[in-house]
C-alpha cells in the first residue's frame, strides 16, 4: 500500500486506541464493591479558586478493603475536599476527624450493581462511537486517496484494513466491559 494510505491507517489506530485507554481510565473510577482511591480521580477540589484534582491536594490511601483515607497536606482544605465529596454524589458520606477524612464504602446492594453495569455499558457505547467515527474519517480519507488517483483495488484493500482494525478495537472494548461487569456483579 502507498504511504498515503499506511499514514490514514495508523491514524485510525491512534484514535481508536486514545478511545481505548479513555474507556479504561473511566472504568478505574467505577467502584467494584472495594475501596480504591482511584475511585476519586473525577473529584475535584475548589483549591484557592482553582478546580484542582484531589489528589494533588492530598493524599488518598486505603486503610482497608472497606475504607479511604485522605490526608491533605494543607489542613484548611479538609472542608473543601468534604465539599467536593459530596458534590461528586458518590454514594458515599465522608467523615472528619479535624486531621484525616475517612470514606467508608458500604456494601452495594444488587440494585446499585445493577446501576454501576449500565454505566460501564454506556462508557463502552461512548468509546465505540468514537471508534466508528474514527473508522468512518479513515474511510473517507481513503475515498478521498481513491479520487486522487489511488487505484480502486487499493481503496478497496484499505478499507477492509480499516474495517479489521474497528473490530479488533471492537473486541478489545467487549472484552474490558465483560471484565469489569462481572468484577463489579460478583459478591
Amino acid at each position: 500500500m502507498t504511504e498515503e494510505v499506511n499514514f490514514e491507517l495508523d491514524s485510525a489506530k491512534e484514535a481508536m486506541g486514545a478511545a481505548l485507554q479513555h474507556l479504561e481510565k473511566e472504568l478505574t473510577t467505577v467502584r467494584a464493591g472495594k475501596a480504591n482511591p482511584s475511585m476519586l480521580n473525577n473529584v475535584k477540589v475548589d483549591y484557592y479558586g482553582t478546580n484542582t484534582p484531589i489528589s494533588q491536594v492530598a493524599s488518598v490511601s486505603n486503610l482497608d478493603g472497606r475504607t479511604l483515607s485522605i490526608k491533605p497536606w494543607e489542613k484548611p482544605m479538609l472542608q473543601a475536599i468534604e465539599k467536593a465529596i459530596f458534590a461528586a454524589n458518590l454514594g458515599v458520606t465522608p467523615q472528619n476527624d479535624g486531621e484525616v477524612i475517612r470514606i467508608s464504602i458500604p456494601p452495594m446492594t444488587q440494585e446499585r450493581r445493577k446501576d454501576l453495569v449500565k454505566q460501564i455499558k454506556e462508557y463502552g457505547e461512548h468509546a465505540k462511537v468514537s471508534m466508528r467515527n474514527s473508522r468512518r474519517d479513515a474511510l473517507q480519507s481513503v475515498k478521498q486517496l481513491v479520487k486522487d488517483g489511488l487505484s480502486e483495488d487499493l481503496g478497496k484493500d484499505a478499507e477492509g484494513s480499516v474495517q479489521e482494525i474497528t473490530q479488533g478495537f471492537g473486541k478489545k472494548v467487549d472484552a474490558l466491559i465483560a471484565a469489569k461487569e462481572k468484577e463489579v456483579l460478583s459478591i
